[in-house]
């Protein structure tokens, strides 16, 4: 997740100005073009979290929406990188809540 060879690389804030996202709607964009470029056959997909901190909120929108939607093997084609111990705390807190809400839906779905 934090160590992955990556062909593409997104930054997750490229105004210099902006040192903490916080909103959902601050990562819809950022997830779309991440979604687009795994979509579109860039291969693995590298998050650049350079000079920034995140929310779990934003995270959430960003990491938890994809995992909920493609599943826990997103994560061997997304990495993070340049992130704080903070914004490294995030994405597992985040990442191992969706894992386990996406194993639940599915499980369910076995079941029905």
């Amino acid at each position: 997740m934090f160590t992955a060879a990556c062909e593409t690389t997104v930054k997750a804030s490229t105004d210099p100005s902006i040192f903490i996202l916080g909103t959902r709607s601050v990562a819809v964009p950022l997830r779309q073009r991440v979604e687009s470029a795994l979509q579109s056959g860039q291969g693995n997909v590298c998050l650049d979290f350079a000079g920034v901190s995140v929310t779990q909120a934003y995270m959430d929108e960003l990491l938890g929406v994809l995992l909920l939607r493609y599943g826990p093997t997103l994560l061997e084609r997304v990495a993070f990188k340049m992130c704080s111990e903070d914004v490294r705390a995030v994405i597992q807190f985040v990442a191992s809540a969706r894992i386990r809400d996406y194993k639940e839906l599915t499980e369910k779905a076995v079941i029905s």
